[in-house]
């Protein structure tokens, strides 16, 4: 199997992901590009920023055209996050890579976990929103820096349960918080851009903005809970496999 067809198909499965759930989608691309397409851990987190930025703003502007983006609470929630994604992505590069394997492995399980487990909304007391809601985002931030993931898994449920946001709402805003913190990172990684494979990276964007839309129009069409689950399944997959390869 060539390895444009695998970019194209990841790519389209990547957007599909982030258009219908707000996240998630963009997790998948780390070990494709790693273990599919032979880039480095380093390399591959950079990329997959690449792609997180292109594929998250796609989908912000179909969600925020069906009404489902709250702008500045989104903006608030992002600006805690882009300090912490600008540093973490400075660190990236220094890190050994089974190091960035092993973080990935994990937050790969930990967002399958919490895909598969059944919402659960908690009340919040109006004085601590803002500072829970600073700490997710700033969380949030340092995730996005460190490992090249969009982080959707995480801002979508911290945007239910500490700010009240409808499930549609968070999905939208959680697209502007991932956009803001993935630019914030690549501002930090221009050493390890610049000898990205562009013949890859390219058409992978391509269709992974292309997967946005359909994802966004999925979502009207089938539960969130099927879509939820079925792609938290092979995630859990692949962190065992890229686990074990750390291990072995």
């Amino acid at each position: 199997m060539s390895a444009l067809f695998l970019a194209l198909a990841a790519g389209g499965v990547v957007g599909l992901a982030l258009g219908a759930l707000g996240g998630g989608g963009s997790i998948l691309a780390v070990p494709v590009l790693i273990y599919l397409l032979g880039f480095s851990p380093a390399a591959a987190t950079t990329a997959a920023l690449l792609i997180v930025t292109a594929t998250s703003a796609t989908a912000l502007y179909a969600h925020s055209r069906a009404g489902n983006v709250r702008w500045r609470t989104g903006a608030l929630f992002a600006a805690a996050g882009v300090l912490p994604a600008a540093a973490a992505g400075a660190a990236a590069a220094r890190l050994p890579q089974h190091v960035l394997t092993a973080a990935f492995a994990a937050v790969a399980g930990l967002a399958a976990v919490r895909m598969l487990a059944p919402a659960r909304t908690t009340a919040q007391a109006p004085a601590e929103r803002p500072l829970k809601a600073a700490g997710a985002g700033a969380g949030l931030g340092a995730l996005t820096g460190l490992l090249g993931v969009g982080g959707g898994f995480l801002a979508v449920p911290a945007l239910v349960t500490i700010l009240g946001f409808e499930m549609q709402a968070a999905v939208g805003t959680s697209l502007l918080v991932i956009s803001a913190n993935a630019i914030a990172s690549l501002v930090t990684r221009g050493s390890t851009a610049a000898g990205l494979d562009w013949a890859i990276i390219a058409p992978f964007i391509a269709t992974a903005v292309l997967g946005a839309w359909d994802g966004r129009r999925l979502a009207a069409k089938v539960s969130g809970t099927v879509l939820r689950r079925t792609f938290a399944s092979a995630l859990l997959a692949v962190a065992a496999l890229m686990l074990l390869d750390v291990l072995t």
